[in-house]
């Protein structure tokens, strides 16, 4: 397993389309919580208010920015996992997944590298329903759909996990390098929930920490009813197809 020390480098990989109102400050913010091995990685998707430009001004002033200009809007997971191999060709020895949009509060990265630490776990993920965790300014359908999704994902694949569709993860290169990355098929939420389940499929030790997700700050969500729909249909497909 992988612990961390003063020469262990992570990469934080941070998805943007249409984060211009954004991005700027998580980038900052995310410095403020990080140990100075830590690199970000934007992974810009093509948007057109001009993000990728944004982060190419400020790269000055952050020598550890660096940015993937991507020529279209191609998915979540698509992003992540262009970036997850970014890391892996860098030898970068964690790779986190994180949102612009503050929904993820940078300040639970010191809880991350914290647990990285005690050399124990494979994987770190930020877990909204563990004692601790919570959401902010939710609906209740949205809760509702958010924690029916989780439970109906655990029965079917049969894993104690209480979070399996949050964004807000760290892995070892160790566990990316083992789970075969060009081979995962999910998209939307449902890549979430294939990472969980074929890490955990494959013996790695994973280990939910308490986060509260936070309503973005600005700019408009990129949650759909296709998202959703998806994410059942793949748990079931992943329970079908040998992922150890």
């Amino acid at each position: 397993m992988a612990g961390y020390s003063e020469s262990t480098r992570s990469l934080i990989c941070v998805p943007t389309y249409n984060e211009a109102d954004n991005i700027t400050a998580i980038v900052t913010e995310i410095f403020k919580f990080v140990p100075e091995s830590t690199d970000i990685l934007v992974l810009d998707d093509g948007s057109p208010d001009g993000t990728a430009a944004i982060v190419e001004g400020i790269q000055k002033n952050y020598p550890r920015l660096h940015l993937m200009k991507r020529e279209k809007k191609d998915g979540l997971a698509a992003a992540y996992l262009a970036g997850f191999q970014w890391a892996l060709k860098n030898n970068y020895d964690w790779v986190f997944e994180m949102d612009a949009d503050f929904s993820h509060n940078p300040r639970h990265l010191r809880e991350f590298f914290c647990t990285i630490a005690t050399g124990k776990y494979d994987a770190v993920l930020g877990s909204r329903y563990v004692e601790g965790g919570g959401v902010s300014n939710w609906s209740k359908s949205r809760l509702l759909l958010s924690r029916g999704g989780s439970v109906y994902a655990r029965l079917i694949l049969r894993f104690d996990l209480l979070d399996w569709t949050g964004g807000f993860n760290a892995w070892s290169k160790e566990l990316l390098n083992a789970i075969d990355l060009p081979s995962v098929q999910s998209r939307g939420y449902a890549f979430q929930i294939e990472l969980k389940y074929r890490s955990m499929n494959r013996g790695f030790a994973v280990k939910e920490i308490p986060i509260v997700f936070e309503e973005r700050r600005a700019g408009t969500s990129k949650m759909s009813g296709s998202i959703v729909k998806e994410a059942i249909g793949g748990v079931l497909k992943m329970k079908i197809r040998d992922y150890s």
